[in-house]
């Protein structure tokens, strides 16, 4: 049972990256953002504060980058950059661009 449980895991979470368009940094301050959160639990909305605060020490640090999934007015988004800062609406990446927290979905 273990091993079927390993096996489901990588599956859905490549399904649930291929429904993420990838785009550029530079291409976000471009975007518009409504003002709902895409997240409705609790739980992930904590978890995805954590999983920020944690890209953001890993880009300080190692110059670690991040990959950010989120979605716009539009469509949902990929990114990969490094988290040059974070406040508690809002994330900071280079040259001033910003993504609204509450449009995140995950950062890893």
């Amino acid at each position: 049972m273990i091993f079927l449980l390993l096996l489901i895991q990588p599956i859905s979470k490549s399904i649930f990256m291929a429904t993420f368009e990838s785009i550029e940094k530079e291409m976000i301050a471009r975007l518009s953002f409504p003002n709902a959160d895409v997240l409705n639990d609790s739980a992930e909305i904590n978890q995805r504060f954590y999983d920020l605060n944690r890209a953001l020490s890993l880009g300080n640090l190692e110059h670690a980058k991040t990959k950010i999934y989120f979605e716009d007015n539009e469509s949902k988004k990929v990114v990969e950059t490094t988290i040059w800062g974070l406040t508690d609406q809002r994330v900071i990446l280079k040259q001033g661009n910003v993504i609204p927290i509450y449009r995140i979905y995950k950062s890893v």
